[in-house]
């Protein structure tokens, strides 16, 4: 019989541990360990706590044949017991085992330790399992075992530590480390015991130091919701979404908060009566509101940026706010495991094909970005996997890790609540599995055996069609992508979409339209905002309720125009991204909530009251002014610098002297604090007095749509001239080699931001010959185009090397 060595200390407070102790007290609490030795001094919060070890719970099992009975029962799954039935017999083992007397009187001991220290008799703290295999850069899954809130004097102590390491063998985490190759005997528990926060009066939440949805690595999304942190991150509630921008975060006198989503946050978590928690309604009063203030985001923002740096990998992170206090704590920290491995080099998406795209029955948050199919599965609460056909469409309210084996069955997930940090987003984004989350009604409308196809690859709303649509799936290794002397941009209008396509070798963005933000985030016509008395009720309701807590409704629109344009900005730093103010048609603005009064009926819109013609007109100078605060807070207070504005439709010189002033007045000064102005070359007489706009404007972009139908005189919606309608007409050509012969004789540089490179090599070949600086196109797009860019000037070159000559078109 072999000797028990029995362990010098059985408990090891969280000072005295580091990330290096993992095999003796799990990923979990030696994280935390790191973070109260090596970050204390940065600021970092960390509650109070320590932990058993891992030699502690091996001395466990030595007693009474626990080991040995444990064994037995893990050997019967290779013989076809169900993980079920083992999973219950081994934890029967482990509750019926009472913990080693030395061992309890350590954890009591600590505890009184911990009392003292906070000055109360029995402190709440929270008890949570750490394996020894967990939170691993290589091996991490959410909520393998189990965590226990808000216990309070040693009786619940002691039972919860028990509970802990019974969770060691729940059927998801047996499952998980078979899938592993983890043996289940090597792996150990380590309970950690840490002083509890009152966020149960606050508010509390996760981190991720990048975007956890595309895993655009420059921001650090903070995720909020009020009262304790589990409704966080089950997926219970829609939470607040702050994300800060890494590379202005380090500029004190800059404003890092580049986007904000305000939460439903319909329920929260607090403490129940009888020591344990329970779930409420969230008065009306907190729903609306912010959990965090700009402050006290940018503090989580900088202590996540700090624990980043220090263990050199993104981070995701837990956080509370205490509400006596009102400290913010880091509760735990863990490396992020599933964007963080991605290849970043590979671009793989999805695309719905059917034609037209019908419209979707659920809509919610979209997670991932691929596209699943196959009957709906509507479940109240997990079932045996032989009852979930594999494939199947997971259709339930909200998830926890006792769904992750039915989980990994599904072709796609769908939930009524979470958010992007939920326990059904994690889960999903590390199988692989498109879910769609926080639909609200996804269990009501979606009925079993329904076919339905789910897509998240339409930007950051994930949607559920009926039937089963066609799709097609690429893969392009960016890697394989060839250099050019031309500069190969994006068209970007979405801005949930910007950060999805961070990997692709783009020079900037050559386009980013301010009406689509408009149209989708702001929803509501500047004039209307500022000009109330001339609406109905109706409309003035709904602006009201839209508006709500903002006294300065104008305000309302800078705010969510400014963040539109900056997570796009954000997401090319630090190279250019060219915004195009608003250039809605009469017919388009007066569709906008509040619309109709401020804009007048046009005979043709195409060629109306439109561009540059709206900014100094009264009837719009106001909205236009808007829209210049909107520019001049993320250039100059959110510090987005490469942002260069464009003008668009500017028919005249003195239309542009106009406009160039209006902006002036309103902060936006040409040449200050780097600002670049361009205008958009899509009028005749943009290339007929070249050097004369080149004096006013930076640059040029062609926007090859109007160039060709104010060159050719067609409507270009007009189906009757349809066929006339081509940008590869000659004089178009023409007009664009003269363009950038005259631009380039006075220095200025020229673009062209059309859709037509995109659909057309040989049209991208008239460009480079042309010597345009720039080409945008979308970016499903951009791989192609930049192919045929490199062909082009490959063969260009070529025709230089044989022959001198003049024109190139």
């Amino acid at each position: 019989m072999s000797t028990i060595r029995k362990p010098e200390s059985r408990v090891v407070p969280f000072t005295v541990l580091g990330r290096k102790d993992v095999d003796r007290v799990g990923g979990k609490n030696a994280s935390l360990g790191e973070l109260t030795t090596r970050l204390g001094a940065a600021g970092i919060h960390v509650p109070p706590g320590f932990a058993t070890t891992a030699e502690a719970y091996r001395e466990l099992l030595a007693g009474h044949g626990l080991r040995e009975g444990i064994e037995e029962q893990a050997g019967r799954l290779h013989d076809g017991t169900p993980l079920e039935e083992v999973g219950a017999a081994i934890r029967s083992l482990l509750l019926a085992e009472p913990l080693p007397e030395l061992l309890r009187d350590e954890i009591i001991g600590a505890y009184r330790q911990l009392a003292e220290g906070c000055g109360r008799t029995d402190p709440d703290v929270a008890v949570r399992s750490s394996a020894t295999a967990e939170d691993l850069p290589e091996a991490s899954f959410a909520g393998q075992q189990e965590t226990y809130l808000n216990v309070r004097g040693v009786d619940r102590l002691v039972d919860a530590c028990r509970r802990c390491y019974a969770s060691l063998f729940t059927d998801r985490a047996i499952d998980y480390r078979e899938r592993m190759g983890y043996d289940h005997l090597t792996v150990a528990l380590s309970v950690g015991i840490q002083l509890m926060v009152r966020s149960d009066l606050a508010g509390a939440g996760v981190v991720f130091t990048l975007d956890p949805e595309s895993g655009f690595p420059e921001v650090i999304v903070v995720s909020a919701a009020w009262g304790l942190g589990e409704t966080v991150v089950s997926g219970q509630v829609d939470p607040d979404e702050y994300t800060v921008f890494k590379p202005t975060l380090r500029h004190p006198a800059l404003d890092p908060l580049i986007d904000l989503r305000i939460g439903a946050k319909r329920v929260k978590a607090v403490y129940a009566e009888d020591g344990l928690t329970r779930t409420v309604d969230t008065p009306d009063t907190e729903r609306g509101a912010r959990v965090l203030d700009d402050a006290e985001v940018r503090v989580l923002a900088e202590w996540a940026a700090a624990v980043e740096q220090h263990y050199g990998c993104p981070m995701d992170l837990e956080w509370a706010k205490d509400g006596l206090t009102g400290e913010l704590w880091i509760v735990q920290a863990r490396p992020e495991t599933v964007q963080s491995r991605r290849r970043t080099t590979t671009l793989r998406r999805c695309r719905l094909t059917a034609t037209p795209v019908p419209s979707p029955f659920v809509e919610g948050i979209a997670v991932g970005e691929a596209i699943g199919q196959g009957p709906v599965v509507a479940l109240d609460a997990p079932v045996d996997l032989d009852r979930f056909p594999p494939g199947g469409v997971l259709v339930t309210a909200v998830t926890d890790p006792d769904w992750e084996p039915v989980m990994k069955r599904a072709s796609a997930i769908v939930t009524d609540h979470g958010g992007r940090t939920s326990h059904a987003a994690i889960v999903s984004r590390e199988l692989g599995v498109p879910a769609v989350v926080g639909t609200g009604d996804g269990t009501r409308l979606l009925h079993d055996g329904m076919p339905v196809t789910v897509s998240c690859a339409e930007g950051e709303r994930g949607r559920v069609y009926e039937g089963s649509l066609p799709y097609e799936e690429t893969e392009t290794d960016l890697a394989d992508l060839p250099a050019t002397r031309t500069h190969v941009m994006l068209n970007l209008a979405d801005p949930s979409a910007a950060f999805r396509w961070w990997r692709l070798p783009a020079d900037g963005v050559g386009l980013a339209r301010l009406e689509f933000i408009v149209a989708h985030q702001v929803k509501v016509h500047p004039m209307a905002l500022l000009h109330p008395e001339r609406l109905d009720a109706h409309d003035r309701h709904l602006i009201e309720r839209l508006t709500e807590g903002y006294p300065d409704r104008g305000q309302y629109f800078v705010d969510r125009l400014a963040r539109g344009i900056a997570r796009i900005a954000a997401s090319r730093w630090p190279a250019p991204v060219i915004v195009r103010t608003s250039d809605f048609k009469t017919n388009e603005y007066a569709r906008l909530l509040g619309g109709r009064p401020f804009e007048p009926d046009e005979a043709n819109p195409m060629i109306g009251w439109r561009g540059a013609s709206r900014y100094y007109s009264p009837g719009y100078r106001e909205g236009f002014a808007l829209e210049c605060r909107a520019l001049r807070k993320v250039r100059d207070e959110m510090g987005l610098t490469n942002v260069v504005v464009m003008i668009p439709f500017c028919r005249t010189l003195g239309e542009a002297d106009r406009v160039l002033g209006v902006m002036a007045e309103e902060g936006l000064v040409r040449g200050e604090n780097g600002l670049h102005v361009y205008v958009m070359a899509e009028i005749p007489a943009n290339i007929i007095l070249a050097e004369e706009f080149a004096v006013r404007f930076d640059g040029f972009s062609i926007g090859s749509n109007d160039l060709t139908q104010l060159t050719l005189g067609i409507d270009r919606d007009s189906e009757a001239l349809a066929h006339v309608f081509d940008e590869r007409d000659p004089a178009v050509v023409r007009s664009i080699g003269l363009l950038a012969a005259r631009a380039h004789a006075v220095d200025r540089p020229v673009g062209l931001c059309g859709q037509r490179p995109s659909d057309d090599p040989g049209f991208t070949a008239l460009l480079v010959r042309a010597r345009l600086d720039s080409i945008s196109v979308a970016p499903d797009s951009f791989p192609t185009v930049k192919r045929t860019v490199a062909e082009a000037e490959s063969a260009l070159d070529e025709a230089v090397a044989a022959v001198s000559y003049g024109d190139p078109l």
